[in-house]
């Protein structure tokens, strides 16, 4: 079974989450807000660390993967509350376009953190793609508000700085024709956008009346877009989530542990923001390895390598390594509300493989056996394939 460090058992979403540390000590560690009241201070720096690897590192194989990428050579843009250019485990990969070097909230330098973050002073924490270079892009104001405007003009940065893939976090219930268009031009210049597919919780409890209802947010829902939905450890999302009417992939996102904006301590979070980050840090990992593939054929590859599920499981070693047609088909979109499911633990994929092979086996066993006992007797009954020349009695050749 997949050993899961992060104890979600005692873990308080809404308050602060635990992590293992190195002895087994639970570490309380502070949760990362998506946006800030209007007199609220920065978000403080951690003096926690989270020593052991996160499960969420474990579910998706990364030390399995990183021999065969690294992210090098592609850029990321994190369309957020901006990305600390200071932050020590992406220290020498940052730009930011215009004042998106400051983080106030934390948010963007949290995504950006799991996207690409290397690993410091042997803390086992780190991003999918260690060797990209991040750009941080405001898509909000600086207390994390965002607007369709406000994204629609992040995408647009991002595009015109030359990013490889954006990952944009706001999931907005409303679009508009600048924000579709900001993502037009985004995906003619062969940049794969990944973006999460419902809004990131609120840190303060906010208890819903009603069952929620699926419904599209934006700019997730628009076409060419890889929208990206949250699970747990146990592949399960609380039955008062947000729902998309479709997800292109799920990735983990909640209680995942990050970094902050300043200092070396971690954070914890949950939303589909942070499993948005994940997808694009394994967009990096395939677009580094695979330099000849287009935006399109990338997230095909991401689509079409994923655990098969209601909403495909993002498998980024799979993504890296599988020899794949460039032209594999996007992966049918789920029904709206379907369960999401995560394998149970890491051998999942090799032994569901495993037991393919062996059906297809059985199956050619169970053909020859057939044809041994069946053509014989057919032999004696005359039987032929359509439009064979029958044999006479004599046993030759028909006129």
């Amino acid at each position: 079974m997949l050993t899961v460090s992060l104890c979600l058992g005692t873990l308080l979403p809404l308050v602060g989450g635990f992590q293992a540390s190195a002895d087994d000590t639970p570490v309380r560690l502070p949760v990362m807000p998506a946006r800030l009241d209007a007199d609220a201070a920065c978000t403080s720096t951690s003096s926690q660390r989270a020593t052991t690897v996160p499960w969420e590192q474990r579910s998706l194989q990364l030390t399995r993967t990183w021999p065969f990428s690294d992210g090098s050579g592609v850029t990321v843009a994190v369309v957020d509350t901006g990305v600390s250019t200071t932050a020590p485990a992406l220290s020498g990969r940052v730009g930011a376009v215009g004042a998106a070097g400051q983080d106030c909230v934390g948010h963007g330098s949290f995504v950006a953190g799991l996207v690409a973050a290397a690993t410091v002073d042997g803390v086992r924490f780190a991003g999918v793609a260690q060797r990209a270079r991040i750009l941080g892009v405001r898509g909000t104001d600086e207390r994390g508000a965002a607007t369709a405007q406000s994204v629609a003009s992040g995408i647009k940065a991002a595009t015109a700085a030359g990013a490889d893939v954006i990952t944009v976090s706001p999931a907005l219930v409303q679009g508009s024709e600048g924000l579709t268009k900001a993502v037009e031009a985004a995906l003619a210049k062969d940049v794969l956008v990944v973006a999460a597919a419902v809004p990131d919780p609120p840190t303060k409890s906010s208890a819903q009346d009603e069952e929620p209802t699926a419904r599209e947010y934006w700019p997730a829902a628009q076409s060419g877009v890889l929208s990206v939905l949250d699970v747990d450890a146990q592949g399960q999302r609380p039955d008062d989530a947000l729902l998309p009417r479709v997800a292109d992939l799920a990735a983990p996102g909640d209680g995942v542990v990050g970094i902050g904006a300043r200092g070396s301590g971690h954070f914890i979070g949950s939303g589909a923001s942070f499993a948005a980050a994940y997808v694009a840090g394994a967009a990096a990992l395939v677009r580094s390895a695979h330099p000849d593939l287009t935006a399109a054929e990338t997230a095909a590859r991401l689509t079409a390598s994923a655990y098969p599920d209601d909403v495909p499981r993002l498998d980024p070693f799979a993504a890296v390594t599988e020899v794949a047609p460039e032209s594999a088909a996007r992966a049918e979109a789920p029904a709206p509300g379907a369960a999401v499911r995560l394998p149970e633990d890491e051998a999942a994929l090799p032994v569901r493989r495993a037991v393919l092979f062996a059906a297809a086996g059985a199956a050619l066993i169970l053909l020859v056996t057939w044809a041994a006992l069946t053509l014989p007797r057919a032999r004696t009954r005359n039987w032929r394939p359509a439009g064979a020349p029958a044999a006479d009695d004599s046993g030759g050749a028909g006129s």
